[in-house]
């Protein structure tokens, strides 16, 4: 887990998270060969709800912010692009 953004508007986190159990049957997995689930949690602090992006979104998310960052973009700039996939989430924060 790293945090990747965090302004007074959004929290971006990236996870890496390797997925248990072998690749095929019984057979145990060699460590270069392991699954992982690598995707994105986006936080939108002032609508209070969070959305996990991964898979093809994910990159096209990643891509999106690669292209971005070579504009040297403001705080502002990237509060937009981040806010068009944040806006997907329904799910809300709680605290526990």
């Amino acid at each position: 887990m790293h945090t990747l953004y965090n302004s007074p508007s959004f929290i971006v986190v990236q996870f890496d998270v390797p997925v248990a159990g072998p690749l095929h049957g019984d057979r145990a997995v060699e460590p270069g060969l392991q699954l992982s689930r690598e995707g994105f949690e986006i936080v939108d602090k002032f609508a209070r709800r969070e959305i996990f992006i991964e898979g093809a979104l994910a990159q096209q998310f990643q891509e999106g912010v690669e292209t971005l960052m070579e504009t040297d973009p403001s705080e502002d700039d990237l509060d937009d692009f981040i806010e068009r996939y944040a806006n997907l989430g329904q799910q809300p924060v709680v605290m526990h």
